[in-house]
């Protein structure tokens, strides 16, 4: 499983021209699922990200969590985190999970972030054309994968 977060001072995401998401100070998370992907790479990931300490004190330092700022989240699922490019020019998403087995993982992804945090978060529509805006704040972006957590 792999996650890029955006510290972002706003964002949202559309589908069909229709606001399903919008944001303010937070964390829009594009997700990516393998078919090897475990709820223990759920339970990791969630945990790694609400705590991670990317948010400014008083100081300016990035010394606060996304629960201790009280940050707000959107989580949109992005396969295309998963493409293998050593190949020609083309992307292969061959290690990319099939909608049946990544839509389940995605949704109870959301629920045990949802539960973390404390809060309802935006989401994205799985499977949708999105249409994702942010305003990267820092700018600071993190990529995450669960195979690299030892």
């Amino acid at each position: 499983m792999r996650a890029v977060l955006q510290r972002v001072s706003e964002a949202s995401v559309r589908v069909d021209h229709k606001v399903c998401a919008v944001m303010h100070r937070g964390l829009l998370i594009l997700l990516g699922i393998e078919d090897d992907d475990t709820v223990e790479d759920i339970d990791w990931l969630c945990r790694k990200i609400i705590n991670m300490r990317i948010f400014n004190d008083k100081e300016g330092v990035m010394n606060e969590s996304l629960k201790a700022v009280d940050g707000d989240a959107i989580v949109v699922s992005q396969f295309t985190l998963h493409a293998s490019t050593k190949k020609g020019n083309r992307p292969s998403y061959i290690k990319a999970a099939k909608p049946e087995v990544a839509e389940p993982l995605y949704l109870k992804f959301i629920a045990k972030f949802q539960q973390a945090l404390g809060k309802d978060i935006g989401v994205g529509k799985f499977g949708a054309d999105m249409k994702v805006s942010l305003l990267n704040d820092g700018p600071v972006t993190i990529l995450l994968d669960t195979k690299q957590k030892e």
